[in-house]
């Protein structure tokens, strides 16, 4: 080897990417099981085990599908099985997960209407009632929403959505992305009257990518009924029909394995409080950035301090600065991985995962490799932005 040539960097590297996330040691454990017959009846009571508890984390009693795919594969799932060809679906514009969307539903003929926001500013309420009340044919048969946005590091308050359908009597189906959100910030689907919750497995649920699931309301089944999208595999009807009220094929055994023992970890930290444990660590992320944005230095994407998300946090460079050197920066020299920007915030941008299985130690590791690389790639910024993280975690 070179005497020049760079070290690699020692040690288990620190994930911070918003998704997937870090998998527990225990979860990693409870995967590696040996293969099971799915219809054996003992894997039957843990599959059932595993599905009472994913409804608990969404706060429901109703209906549920799962898929073999990653949240994508609920996303269609959600709209094939609730639309026809030439309905209207309004989204909720976000970032770029939003976008995505959206552009799925036009590939499958739904007619998309988006409701447009600054990024970094997030969706207008009262525009979004306007928009419902305007719909006096109610044309509108679906409202998409992503709600936590990990491209913008921004959330959705839910409850805000249900109470402009309820205040203009409007009767569209809520859907709402739950996947970088679901397990970290606090979801209520029944008593919010969401429709559909879309989630998957590698983010809240510490698991590794490749389940997905839809929370589906009553008045959502109902619906389905009369949708005429071409459906196969995603079929909630066929799934009906199975033992398993879900996957057209072989069942993931193994993912439930690490699904009980996920649900185990979340109940036994207790849902409020993992969702308190993200609200703090993401405070603490958020005073080191707002600290660094001195002498001109990064700031935080999001602006609307009161859609500030717990997941994540996008964080702009300053003009003329590159994120990914940053990122590069973090990931060669400390074995420290970052997001990048997505979309049009591609190289403007890096993100900070805060999400899932991590603790007060590892945020701070975390920010502490990115100070060190603004100080190796010659980023304006004001230095300790670390202490300020740690002086709100110590009094929290």
């Amino acid at each position: 080897m070179s005497a020049t040539a760079p070290l690699k960097p020692r040690g288990r590297l620190f994930f911070a990417n918003p998704g997937p996330t870090n998998i527990p040691d225990s979860i990693l454990h409870a995967i590696g099981h040996y293969a099971v017959d799915f219809n054996d009846p003992e894997f039957l009571k843990l599959y059932e085990e595993c599905w009472e508890g994913v409804l608990r984390v969404m706060k429901t009693t109703q209906h549920m599908f799962m898929y073999t795919g990653s949240g994508h594969a609920a996303w269609e799932a959600s709209l094939v099985n609730l639309l026809s060809a030439g309905d209207t679906m309004l989204v909720l514009e976000t970032g770029n997960f939003s976008e995505s969307w959206g552009r799925m539903a036009a590939d499958l003929g739904i007619i998309v209407q988006t409701l447009p926001c600054d990024w970094r500013v997030g969706a207008d309420m009262a525009a979004l009632r306007a928009a419902l009340a305007a719909d006096t044919g109610h044309a509108i048969k679906a409202i998409g929403a992503v709600h936590n946005e990990t491209s913008t590091g921004m959330f959705l308050p839910i409850d805000e959505i249900r109470a402009a359908l309820n205040a203009t009597g409007h009767p569209a189906l809520l859907l709402v992305d739950t996947i970088s959100s679901l397990g970290c910030i606090d979801l209520q689907m029944d008593e919010w009257g969401v429709d559909v919750v879309v989630g998957g497995s590698q983010k809240g649920l510490m698991l590794p990518t490749g389940m997905a699931f839809t929370g589906v309301s009553q008045k959502a089944l109902d619906a389905s009924k009369d949708a005429n999208l071409p459906r196969h595999y995603f079929s909630w009807k066929a799934m009906s029909a199975r033992k398993q009220r879900s996957f057209i094929g072989t069942v993931p055994t193994n993912q439930f394995f690490g699904l009980r023992e996920s649900i185990r970890l979340i109940e036994e930290e207790g849902l409020e409080n993992v969702f308190n444990r993200h609200a703090r660590l993401a405070e603490a992320v958020r005073r080191c950035v707002r600290h660094w944005s001195g002498n001109n230095g990064p700031q935080l994407y999001c602006a609307n301090p009161t859609r500030e998300s717990n997941s994540v946090t996008a964080v702009l460079m300053p003009e003329g600065f590159s994120a990914e050197a940053v990122r590069n920066t973090t990931k060669d020299r400390f074995n420290v991985s970052l997001g990048g920007g997505l979309a049009r915030l591609n190289g403007k941008v890096f993100r900070i995962g805060h999400l899932g299985d991590l603790n007060e130690p590892m945020i701070l590791g975390t920010l502490a490799a990115i100070e060190m690389a603004f100080r190796i790639n010659n980023v304006p910024h004001a230095a300790g932005g670390v202490d300020a993280a740690m002086a709100y975690l110590a009094d929290a």
